[in-house]
């Protein structure tokens, strides 16, 4: 695997060696011992995502003690997946990263806590893999408004996205950073 650092502190971007051949591939994606042993990074939860073109999902994050660093991967499709950085005492504070993960090209991205994330699916649909360091605890999650001006964020969308009821509510940063 090659490991590639960001202009974020701890936000990763990881390309993954591929073993192909006639028959098909086949590529570590997890591998306890490294993640824990760099990251600090123990999979507690895991979860499998399905998403038609346009879905737009977040930005969601949980407060403490619930927050969660996550890894996220693309297994089929293509999304444009982003984060913003929420540590009040961080450089890069209110800033956001924005990547396209994709099956094809078999990378992931590690995203620390403290940071809120979202994706939309660029292609006719998507699966993803996220493995998480903490469960999920339901009066802990927040989320921010995935067209906050202040982001100014270019979900490379055509027309409008598809959004849960939630997300369509979620506050601007400057508010849902004053809550925390």
């Amino acid at each position: 695997m090659i490991v590639k650092n960001t202009d974020f502190d701890d936000l990763l971007i990881v390309e993954l060696e591929v073993f192909e051949d006639d028959r098909g591939y086949l590529v570590e994606t997890y591998s306890q011992d490294w993640f824990f042993k760099e990251l600090s990074f123990k999979s507690v939860l895991e979860l499998e995502v399905k998403s038609k073109k346009n879905v737009l999902r977040g930005m969601h994050y949980q407060l403490e003690p619930y927050a969660q660093a996550k890894i996220i991967k693309v297994i089929e499709g293509s999304v444009l997946d982003v984060v913003v950085d929420i540590r009040k005492n961080s450089r890069t504070f209110g800033k956001s990263f924005s990547i396209e993960l994709s099956g094809d090209t078999q990378n992931f991205m590690y995203v620390p806590r403290g940071f809120a994330h979202g994706y939309c699916v660029l292609s006719d649909a998507a699966v993803m893999s996220y493995k998480l360091d903490n469960i999920f605890c339901k009066e802990y999650a927040r989320g921010i408004a995935y067209n906050d001006k202040t982001l100014d964020i270019d979900w490379n969308i055509n027309g409008n996205p598809i959004l849960s009821e939630q997300d369509k509510n979620f506050p601007t940063l400057e508010v849902a950073t004053s809550r925390m």
